[in-house]
């Protein structure tokens, strides 16, 4: 078996099948289930794949020795992308380009040094690698810790807050990779081998990797590792047109040199969300944002309620600033007609006390969609069951519902006590809303809290969160992200 660290490799996604159909070839994954049909050409390998092999990207390249590599290398990144593969080891590279790591820090001796002797042990050609730790005025010690080490040492007299500080030391860097990490970070060895190499496909602009939790001293340390704002996905992403608000966190964001100082680097107004900011600008300039989730960095994150409350209320308050910004990201909630029809119907069979009649229309719509869809999936000759192609169906259901109840328990969950002396039925639907959102996390993510820990966490994270997009859309007077557009998705998936 290949080992991480070893040479690049791929395996199937374990909900991922390989199927061959009256000579056709498909790969098809259970949930979501969707399919994608391939070459006939790829048979000897998929072949080895349904077998539970993991096959190192030069085995695959040698069975396409007429075609260029690099063209099988984005096809094979594609299949990870959409959910088939799921890659491991390191991905190869002809010449590693020159990084620099540029940390801004502020009255954190122990954490920079912490941070810098973490560094000291990454691997990579030591050569190509330049650290440049930029200190925001501190009044304590941590300059002089930060100059023990091999790095080059930015000092301000005055404090101008960690945008600016980044910004700074892009100005000294000279790495053809633009680093940033924070300075209660510590990395991962193989993180810049397992992210640099995104590079290597000319529209990405800007990459990010994991962002774990350093700390394991108490609960609330243990919803952080689940639930951390900074965790993106647990699966490759990369932005496209549908997905407007798409954004790797700067605490671990490597940027193309010539992409950062284009987009004119961090905006210094913004002391939260300035990440956000670069992200989306990258996107509109045609850029790609790619997420892996790999290039693991482990951050010392607010550990007590009232910290980790202000922080979350902080970020809140960068949304409507960010949107007014960014006027052509408008906030949408999707509504998908077939689970907003089965919703619908169930909500109207509660409201009449538990009429059957409703109830069961809503269910035989649901045996309606899937056998009109079951129908499609056989003239296409795909080998899905009924019953799989059903129990599909009804998680999306479930899936849509959740999203729902997620949005309303992050933007009105202070409502359901506001309304509750004059919309009772109202406030009823808020909490319930926010009682299921919270407990598909604790499901879904599955914390080494109990439950009721979890979702006291929770629900302090969603209240601080929203009053603080309340405050800055009362401040700014723009309302757009509390108040987004509904749209039909007519054209099912």
């Amino acid at each position: 078996m290949t080992e991480k660290g070893d040479t690049l490799f791929f395996r199937l996604r374990p909900q991922v099948e390989a199927q061959d159909v009256n000579g056709s070839l498909y790969l098809i994954s259970r949930f979501p289930l969707k399919t994608v049909a391939l070459h006939r050409s790829w048979k000897p390998v998929l072949d080895r794949l349904a077998k539970g092999e993991s096959l190192t990207f030069q085995e695959i390249a040698a069975g396409f020795s007429h075609r260029d590599p690099s063209k099988v290398k984005r096809y094979l990144d594609g299949l990870v992308r959409k959910g088939y593969l799921s890659p491991g080891g390191i991905e190869p590279m002809a010449e590693w380009p020159s990084v620099s790591v540029i940390i801004p820090v502020r009255n954190r001796p122990k954490d920079i040094a912490a941070c810098l002797d973490a560094l000291h042990r990454v691997i990579y050609p030591r050569e190509k690698i330049e650290v440049i730790v930029v200190d925001d005025a501190s009044t304590d010690e941590t300059p002089v810790v930060a100059s023990r080490y091999s790095v080059r040492l930015i000092s301000l007299k005055e404090r101008l807050q960690a945008p600016s500080c980044r910004n700074l030391g892009t100005a000294a860097a000279k790495g053809e990779i633009l680093v940033f990490l924070d300075s209660d970070c510590v990395v991962d060895p193989l993180w810049l081998k397992e992210l640099v190499p995104a590079f290597e496909h000319p529209e990405v602009g800007v990459v990010g990797g994991v962002v774990d939790s350093a700390m394991k001293e108490n609960g609330l340390d243990r919803y952080e590792q689940v639930k951390s704002s900074l965790k993106i996905a647990s699966w490759f992403k990369r932005s496209n047109r549908n997905e407007r608000f798409f954004y790797v966190p700067s605490c671990n964001l490597l940027a193309r040199r010539e992409v950062f100082f284009q987009l004119g680097g961090f905006r210094e107004d913004l002391l939260v969300g300035e990440d956000v900011d670069l992200c989306w600008r990258a996107e509109d300039l045609g850029r790609l944002i790619d997420y892996r989730p790999v290039g693991r960095v482990f951050h010392r994150h607010r550990n007590r309620m009232k910290d980790f409350c202000f922080r979350r209320f902080e970020y809140g308050t960068s949304e409507p600033l960010l949107q007014q910004r960014h006027a052509s990201r408008v906030k949408r909630l999707v509504l998908p007609p077939a689970p907003t029809l089965f919703w619908a119907l169930i909500f109207l069979a509660l409201l009449a006390g538990g009429s059957l009649v409703p109830l069961g229309l809503s269910w035989l719509w649901a045996l309606v969609h899937g056998c009109v869809k079951f129908v499609r999936i056989r003239k296409r000759g795909l080998p899905i069951r009924f019953a799989t192609l059903l129990l599909s169906l009804l998680r999306s259901y479930g899936a849509f519902l959740y999203h729902c109840c997620a949005f309303v328990s992050r933007y009105y969950l202070p409502w359901a006590v506001l309304l509750l002396p004059f919309l009772p039925a109202v406030s009823g639907v808020i909490a319930c809303a926010h009682v299921l959102a919270g407990t598909t996390e604790f499901f879904v993510k599955k914390p080494r809290l109990n439950f009721f820990s979890f979702f006291l966490f929770f629900t302090a994270e969603q209240i601080s969160y929203q009053a603080g997009v309340w405050w800055g859309c009362l401040k700014h007077l723009y309302f757009s992200p509390v108040n987004p557009s509904l749209a039909l998705r007519l054209r099912a998936r």
